[in-house]
């Protein structure tokens, strides 16, 4: 029986007449490219992932002397050119991929002229491949297998990157100059511009001053370290273990801190912290021999430790109080909560803290009268401005006595004076030992003085 004439107008005919000559090799052949496409895809995603999720461990622990060693080494050696053509392969395979499903599916409908059942097939079907297995199933196995995907896809990776060296080196230049330009538009505030804005702000309101010295505080909280907000060893309050019960109850009823350090043989020695909530329970009882079970661990930080960090660290330990020690080791101070809050919020006095409101008196606009230890940066604070040149001081003392030490060599009788910039450092009290009292007057104009201990 004879077929009827295909006529161009009918559509059905149209569908079956060219697939008369579709073969098992013009999808066969595609079906195999986009397979070895998205294998290189997987490939390239996974070793993404592996590459640059290896910690330095891992990588110091893989074999020494090996080839492969010295392949992975070298490729991280170099992380924005290997990040660049890890990227570029990518993109290439995938786009490859779009490209060659796309004519598959072409083939497979021939009847779509517009190419629209073409475009919705390659739209889910590639995306969902690519997707799937082209970038999160790899990724995840990577994520697992770090080493075993580094090490399998080093070579591939190498023959990749010395390809595509030309495009990947375009690349990474592109991105510096884009870096380079994106840092010269953006304007960065120093602190000290910061706390002249504040300054400037403030200059003209009569709001309560305590709001600028807040904001003031902030902007130097990450600049503090534990050693300039410090109660330094001398002012340490702590009790010996080999003391009788009665003795540490006696001492600590006197001092009047719900926690204190406990020592051995000396401060250098810290064996753990009483905390005199733990003590009341036996407060009543002559004698308790067993009292140093009560103890808690000690918390040691570097003097160089930054306030913020600390800050943070207290709140994860839930701890008030910290041992500073020196590089040797040994104790130089102690901080507590309180104290770093302080640096922002002010001094907190509370009933046990009233002799402490004398430690600094303004006698007026440009003089104040002090204890020779307290801190530079509670100077700076209440002097409203006029102490402010002490900020460049603050890395050589800690203390007003500490900084007239430095400046002068030894230990000035009383009446002597210092001169630090447009500052006058009048010593009021001293012994053999130590400086106690000290008067600071601003000299109200500039001479040109400049700090000298950076010019020794």
């Amino acid at each position: 029986m004879d077929l009827p004439s295909a006529d161009p107008a009918d559509p059905l005919p149209a569908l079956v007449t060219p697939t008369a000559g579709f073969g098992l090799s013009d999808w066969l052949f595609p079906l195999f490219g986009i397979l070895f496409l998205l294998l290189g895809s997987a490939l390239i995603s996974a070793s993404e992932v592996a590459f640059f999720s290896m910690k330095s461990a891992e990588i110091e622990g893989l074999p020494k002397g090996n080839a492969s060693t010295g392949r992975i080494q070298k490729l991280l050696a170099r992380p924005k050119h290997l990040l660049a053509t890890l990227l570029i392969a990518n993109n290439l395979f995938n786009i490859s991929i779009v490209i060659v499903s796309y004519q598959l599916f072409e083939r497979l409908v021939p009847g779509d002229r517009e190419g629209w059942v073409a475009f919705l097939l390659n739209s889910v079907v590639v995306t969902f491949l690519i997707v799937i297995f082209g970038e999160s199933l790899p990724k995840v196995f990577a994520n697992s297998n770090k080493s075993a995907v580094v090490k399998f896809a080093v070579i591939p990776i190498v023959v990749l990157d010395t390809a595509l060296r030309p495009i990947s080196s375009l690349l990474v230049l592109g991105s510096r100059f884009l870096d380079r330009w994106m840092k010269k538009s953006v304007t960065a505030l120093s602190l000290e511009e910061l706390g002249e804005a504040i300054d400037l702000t403030y200059e003209q309101r009569k709001d309560d001053p305590r709001e600028k010295d807040m904001l003031k505080g902030i902007v130097e909280f990450g600049t503090l370290s534990a050693r300039q907000i410090m109660v330094p060893r001398s002012d340490i309050k702590a009790v010996d273990i080999r003391q009788p019960f009665d003795k540490v109850r006696e001492q600590v009823r006197d001092w009047g801190y719900s926690r204190v350090p406990v020592y051995r043989d000396s401060l250098d020695e810290v064996v753990g912290i009483l905390y005199l909530k733990d003590l009341l329970p036996y407060y009543d009882r002559k004698e308790v021999s067993q009292w140093t079970n009560l103890l808690r661990a000690p918390y040691f930080v570097p003097e160089k430790k930054r306030i913020d960090d600390l800050f943070r660290d207290f709140q994860d330990r839930h701890t008030h109080l910290a041992l500073v020690v020196d590089e040797f080791g040994g104790c130089s101070g102690l901080i507590t909560l309180e104290d770093v809050l302080e640096q922002i919020v002010g001094e907190i006095h509370d009933e046990f803290d009233e002799a402490e409101s004398s430690r600094i008196n303004k006698i007026d606009e440009s003089t104040i009268h002090c204890d020779g230890q307290t801190l530079l940066q509670d100077l700076i604070r209440v002097g409203d401005g006029i102490f402010d040149e002490l900020r460049e001081f603050q890395e050589q003392a800690d203390s007003v006595a500490g900084l007239i030490l430095e400046l002068a060599g030894k230990i000035p009788a009383a009446s002597e004076e210092v001169k630090c910039g447009n500052l006058i450092l009048h010593v009021l009290e001293s012994d053999d030992r130590r400086i106690s009292k000290v008067e600071v007057r601003s000299t109200r104009h500039s001479d040109g003085g400049t700090n000298p201990l950076k010019n020794e």
